[in-house]
């Protein structure tokens, strides 16, 4: 079926449409960029037309582009993926070339035909860059659009041109925020960047009536015009060079080095200012190639985009139940994670019933939805009207009874069992026998909290990581008794907040915090043997975690660190692993520095709460040995610590689902990025060399490092996660 579609009018305007069937948005495919050069040729060879308009015909311009384009372009070139990638990469940059020079003649830049994109709504990738060869943009009018170039969030680059001709037509500085960040903007936004050219309440209307109108010299573009100077400077004139060595800076003070799509695109942006055009896509195409044929790339792209959507969508909901929409939703404890849970809920359209034991309490707990949207409206990024709209959607009370028609419970109250079991019984006697009622717990066991209620197939955990309006992943557990619907209506209401979920098993620490606490426990054990606490947090950060462990439990706080501990040994006795740990928090708390609510913890803070550096104390309490382990081993330490959790949470049935293991583990507690989760990273790696990095931390560190059999099965048998043992891998 054609994805785009031409029309001609009598005026001599051009309307190519873009219009996938079967997709909410477009994506590109190799089929549509066959298509759109097609109909390019043909308008430019008619002589009745007069210029091109193209345009989309959904309420948004485009997605970007459907990833297997490039899979299909690599594996198509048999033994040279990387020259079938560059080829036809190189043949897209052909047909955005053709757009941009639109039949001009080489030497006199005239006689070409104008072509202006039209972006009725959102505009991502693909999407910015086929508009970005073209020689005016017309954007409607549309707050809810975005515009931008998002790739590098999911391991790549703007690799079709749109690296290359942002920097010409902005300069390095400029592009920076859109290319390395992939800060996504408003058409308003867009224009006042420079990304865009106009905003229109009619802009198809206005991009018509400026092709009729458009001379030679309005779509000749500034670097094919005689004289063109890239704004900012080249990196071989003064000016430009500082701009380079101050992006080079950026980058790697952001990335650590970790990263190697930021590389690759901060590359093939400075190699390109120093030739010309044409030259300079040949380069981003290469740099593209270079970063395509990375196994970082795959595997963030698998779990930061297709894994991630299909989690998004419902991949591991039960399929025979329906819709499980929360229309009201009782929120138990108005303290910060209640009163945040009641904040995002409310930003969905839910409403919303906020209870605590006393109205003050519960008050607070709504005035932080408040407070929130007043900072909002300050930032123009809300209204007043909003936010009246809001707040009327969020009952604070006391009375239990004010959860009648309830349809989902969410608790939220004090990490004790007591207490939990108490509110349970009261929210339940205030409920009918088909509101869902969830427990918002971090570590206690579902199955055991489950024993309060009067109907534990309709109970759930539901784990939010804080703050909740900012973390993306919710951990939905499964506790023994629980049933099919208890664990639909948590999936929906997540999908009603726009947040992640994984569903887990119940187990103690489920599974993010099984696999957070030992990387904070191995960083604090190595400052106890008397490792430099520098070289524990930079061998972290140079690795891609983006907070060293000591850091991590600072801002988690110390004392709830002590009381997990507490509690942890308490369970598991004389089994109990911990004790050299133990022995730095607990007198890290007995100095009374908690963390960084106590502006006082394993780093200084200024009075205004704000990190200044490792504290100096820790010396005199654990002194630093003469000899320091290498980086690489402070680094397998890091890693192991975490990743043979996640390969145990899915040998114990913990996790069910290797997708929910790496996407959890990046939007929960950001597991490296670059390498795709705990999963891709042993699929990078290979079994074969993540067992022998085990077995020799094993002799060096003890049985805590010892190798999980499914680990050493698949180093024997040659298998990866997400080859042939991937159980519903993407």
């Amino acid at each position: 079926m054609a994805e785009f579609h031409y029309t001609t009018d009598a005026d001599g305007v051009a309307t190519i449409i873009w219009d996938v069937p079967g997709k909410s948005m477009n994506v590109m495919s190799l089929a549509g960029f066959a298509e759109l050069d097609g109909f390019i040729d043909t308008a430019l060879a008619d002589p009745a037309v007069k210029g091109i308009v193209l345009t989309s015909g959904k309420p948004d311009f485009a997605a970007g582009m459907d990833l297997n384009v490039l899979a299909r372009m690599r594996d198509e070139a048999g033994d040279n993926p990387a020259a079938g990638l560059f080829d036809g990469i190189m043949k897209i940059h052909a047909i955005l070339r053709k757009i941009e020079r639109a039949g001009m003649d080489a030497k006199t830049n005239k006689g070409g035909k104008p072509i202006a994109a039209v972006l009725p709504g959102t505009a991502l990738g693909i999407g910015l860059e086929i508009p970005l060869a073209c020689h005016r943009i017309f954007a409607a009018d549309n707050p809810k659009a975005k515009i931008g170039l998002p790739e590098i969030m999911i391991g790549i680059f703007p690799g079709a041109g749109g690296t290359t001709r942002l920097v010409r037509k902005l300069g390095a500085m400029a592009a920076a925020p859109f290319l390395l960040e992939g800060k996504q903007s408003s058409p308003a936004q867009a224009k006042s960047a420079g990304l865009i050219d106009e905003v229109s309440a009619d802009p198809l209307a206005d991009a018509r009536a400026w092709v009729l109108s458009a001379t030679d010299a309005d779509i000749v573009k500034p670097w094919d015009a005689k004289g063109y100077k890239m704004p900012g400077g080249t990196p071989y004139q003064p000016a430009g060079f500082m701009t380079f060595v101050g992006a080079s800076a950026m980058v790697n003070a952001q990335t650590q080095g970790a990263f190697p799509a930021a590389k690759a695109l901060l590359s093939a942006v400075y190699e390109g200012a120093l030739v010309p055009f044409d030259a300079a896509l040949r380069i981003e195409a290469r740099w593209f190639t270079n970063i395509l044929m990375n196994p970082s790339s795959s595997a963030m792209i698998r779990s930061l985009f297709v894994n991630k959507e299909a989690l998004e969508k419902g991949a591991v909901r039960p399929a025979d139940v329906p819709d499980q929409k929360v229309r009201k939703l009782g929120v138990l404890g108005a303290g910060m994670m209640g009163a945040s849970i009641a904040l995002v809920a409310a930003q969905a359209g839910i409403e919303v019933v906020l209870i605590d034991r006393d109205q003050a309490a519960a008050d607070r707990g709504k005035a932080y939805s408040a407070d929130y949207m007043d900072k909002g409206i300050a930032r123009k990024k809300a209204t007043p009207e909003k936010k009246d709209a809001m707040l009327a959607r969020i009952t604070a009370t006391t009375d239990y009874s004010a959860l009648k028609g309830c349809d989902l419970i969410v608790e939220a109250v004090f990490e004790d069992p007591k207490v939990k079991a108490e509110v349970t019984k009261l929210a339940e006697a205030a409920t009918d026998a088909t509101c869902i009622f969830a427990t918002n717990t971090s570590t206690l066991p579902i199955t055991d909290l489950a024993k309060a209620s009067s109907r534990p197939d309709e109970f759930i955990g539901i784990h939010f990581f804080s703050p909740v309006e900012k973390m993306m992943l919710v951990e939905i557990i499964r506790g023994k008794g629980t049933g099919d619907r208890a664990v639909a209506k948590a999936l929906d209401f997540v999908r009603q907040l726009r947040k992640t979920p994984i569903v887990v098993n119940d187990a103690r620490f489920f599974y993010a915090n099984r696999c957070i606490i030992p990387y904070i426990n191995e960083g604090i054990r190595m400052v106890a043997e008397g490792v430099e606490p520098a070289l524990v947090e930079n061998a972290a950060k140079l690795v891609g975690m983006p907070l060293g462990p000591l850091q991590l439990v600072d801002e988690t706080s110390i004392d709830l660190g002590v009381k997990i501990a507490k509690a942890t040994k308490l369970a598991m006795g004389d089994a109990y692993p911990d004790g050299a740990v133990d022995e730095v928090l607990f007198w890290m708390a007995d100095q009374g520095r908690l963390g960084k609510k106590a502006n006082a913890g394993f780093y200084t803070y200024d009075a205004a709460g704000k990190r200044e550096g490792l504290w100096d104390g820790l010396e005199g309490r654990y002194p630093v040995a003469d000899t320091q382990p290498d980086l690489t081993h402070v680094q397998h330490r890091l890693l192991m610590a975490q990743v043979l959790e996640a390969v145990r949470a899915l040998e114990d049935g913990v996790l069910t689902d290797i997708r929910e293991g790496d996407v959890g583990a990046i939007l929960g507690w950001g597991f490296a990025p670059w390498s795709g989760g705990p999963f891709g990273w042993l699929d990078i790696i290979g079994a074969a060399r993540a067992v022998e990095i085990c077995d020799a931390l094993t002799q060096s560190e003890g049985a805590r490092f010892a190798t999980p059999d499914l680990l050493r099965d698949m180093a024997a048998s040659g298998k990866t996660f997400y080859g042939k043992t991937a159980r519903k891998a993407a």
